[in-house]
């Protein structure tokens, strides 16, 4: 029986190029199994959101600060090892 292990162990050892690919089929398969409704409603908040910047009600932090200020938070959360 195969395992999700082997698959991984087999999966990493591609080159990255097919790596991506696959990448992409597996995400697109997922995709087919989200309902219609959940669809619209994630494109409505998609809109809503574009909407909300395009007015600048949005408030825009760039993504290394954001990523910094996770790590901060994550810091303080976890134990020291």
């Amino acid at each position: 029986m195969v395992t999700t292990e082997k698959i991984f162990r087999d999966a990493v050892a591609l080159p990255p190029d097919v790596r991506a690919e696959l990448t992409e089929r597996l995400i697109a398969s997922l995709a087919e199994d989200v309902s219609p409704e959940i669809t619209r409603a994630q494109l409505s908040e998609v809109r809503r959101r574009i909407t909300e910047v395009e007015l600048g009600n949005a408030v825009l932090i760039p993504g290394d600060e954001v990523l910094a200020r996770v790590r901060s938070l994550l810091a303080q959360q976890l134990p020291s090892s």
